[in-house]
């Protein structure tokens, strides 16, 4: 499983999301330009001493990135699809991508990945921050794909 993050415009977001990626052995794909410094105050404030533990490919475009990755399948989360993640159908190796906190992907993008899943809200809200969009999807893909890392031997019961 991994991470695509689409032109992102918020630092501590990213942060978070490198986090996540660390912690649940899960790459994060930049997909370039950001709309900050790529290691602004704000993102390594957010990431912690995550950073190191992170597996990150940053990729100059959209191209770039989609070429890279020919042979996986793209999950777009979005607000505008109808299949709820929690009945979509997770591969250990899907990349699951994330558009732009102010704008989403534009419309090409939509139709250029093989599904797009939403999570399911009250009427009348836009959405749920990115960052925790994301650990939601990426929780319901690793349960599904039995994907999770083992547990860390402090959590063991004795």
């Amino acid at each position: 499983m991994e991470l695509a993050l689409y032109q992102p415009d918020i630092a501590p977001n990213v942060g978070t999301l490198l986090r996540l990626g660390a912690c649940l052995n899960v790459t994060v794909n930049i997909i370039e330009p950001c709309g900050f410094p790529f290691g602004a105050k704000d993102l390594r404030r957010s990431v912690m001493d995550y950073a190191d533990f992170a597996t990150v490919s940053r990729h100059n475009s959209w191209n770039a990135f989609k070429s890279s990755k020919e042979t996986q399948r793209f999950i777009l989360l979005t607000t505008k699809a109808s299949m709820p993640y929690t009945a979509f159908d997770f591969r250990p190796d899907d990349i699951l991508l994330l558009g732009q906190e102010s704008a989403g992907v534009p419309d090409n993008i939509h139709q250029e990945v093989d599904a797009r899943v939403t999570i399911p809200m009250q009427t009348g809200l836009r959405s749920v921050n990115i960052a925790v969009a994301a650990a939601m999807v990426v929780g319901e893909s690793l349960r599904q794909t039995n994907s999770f890392p083992p547990p860390h031997p402090s959590t063991e019961a004795n």
